[in-house]
């Protein structure tokens, strides 16, 4: 098969490699498109090191099921099933998956997917092929356009993420950053009934957001965005605060846009890993919440997938474009500029 192959910071190649076997309870899956992340972006640029090559990433995939391993009942995988995949596997009998939070199994990151093949790392897709456990696998509609349909992953993630926070029709919900994360954040909250502040520095950004629902934007480069967020919630401070940003110092932000019983939910990862200052007075009286949230559950995998299925959401506006194989590496340079959202390559 072919895979797209990181072999060194910013630069990718096409290997042709052995193409796997399901084992017991896998699938085998022809990958038709696989968005390429903000985690596969970090592993293209370099930042985790060159130690991680070569390597195969992609979990943003969708595509169709060809071949069944042991003990796959094929009634229920139908070999030409078109199907999206929860990548991370939950062990099921860790403290976490007892707790019903398998996004946080302690064996999470041992994926059924994630082999060496031909001595290349795999996570697979961003490959022709790859392994799915079927406990991860979710079915498509036959209308529902694989790019689309990618966006199964991304939209769980946030799915998660909204259930951290107890939306109620007609509050005020902020979302800070507008990239791919922040505007599935805006959207999910509309469909909650809230009214959505957004707070972003870019104007095509802010421009986009209100093309998606929002009701209010902020430039936090010409106005002080905390004061201004108070200023539309009457002193008071927004219900329920998302911070999708990486940047500490917007995550003391984000706790300090909060009102009285309201909930902080800390989307992203912090680079650097920065400590801010919280004052624990504050939040003695004021009864908020802040919390975090982290990959995509099984619970809310399957809600993605179902709105998707079901026409709910429409991520278009936020795919930026697709590219074959062959052109591996100008889609990972497309998709680390700025002015990009989701970028994929196709398979097919």
């Amino acid at each position: 098969m072919k895979s797209v192959v990181m072999v060194a910071p910013k630069k990718v190649e096409i290997r042709e490699l052995a193409t796997p076997k399901p084992g017991k309870n896998q699938v085998l899956i022809k990958v038709a498109a696989c968005n390429i992340c903000t985690a596969e972006q970090r592993f293209w640029s370099g930042e985790y090191g060159e130690s991680v090559y070569p390597m195969n990433f992609g979990h943003e995939y969708a595509g169709t099921i060809v071949e069944l391993g042991e003990d796959v009942i094929e009634s229920a995988y139908p070999v030409g099933s078109r199907v999206a995949v929860r990548g991370l596997d939950a062990c099921g009998a860790c403290y976490y998956c007892r707790h019903n939070a398998p996004n946080l199994c302690t064996h999470k990151l041992k994926k059924s997917n994630n082999v060496d093949i031909d001595g290349v790392k795999m996570m697979g897709g961003l490959s022709e092929y790859v392994l799915a456990d079927i406990s991860g696998v979710y079915f498509l509609s036959d209308d529902i356009d694989f790019h689309t349909a990618i966006f199964a992953e991304p939209l769980a993630c946030v799915l998660q993420s909204v259930m951290q926070a107890n939306i109620e029709m007609g509050s005020d919900v902020v979302v800070i950053g507008g990239g791919i994360m922040g505007m599935l954040h805006l959207m999910c909250a509309k469909l909650r009934g809230a009214r959505v502040i957004l707070s972003e520095m870019d104007d095509t950004r802010r421009a986009l957001a209100l093309e998606l629902g929002a009701d209010e934007v902020i430039n936090p480069r010409e106005v002080d965005a905390v004061q201004a967020v108070k200023d539309l919630t009457e002193g008071r401070g927004a219900d329920t605060v998302f911070n999708t940003t990486a940047i500490p110092a917007v995550a003391k932000q984000a706790v300090d846009m909060c009102g009285y019983l309201g909930t902080v939910v800390m989307y992203s990862s912090q680079h650097p890993k920065k400590d801010i200052e919280i004052s624990p007075s504050w939040l003695h009286s004021s009864q908020a919440k802040i919390t975090g949230t982290v990959s995509p559950s099984i619970v809310s995998f399957e809600q993605s997938v179902n709105m998707l299925n079901k026409k709910l959401i429409d991520p278009s506006k936020l795919f930026y474009g697709a590219f074959p194989i062959e052109k591996a590496q100008e889609a990972f340079e497309t998709a680390v500029r700025p002015d990009t959202y989701r970028c994929c390559v196709d398979f097919e």
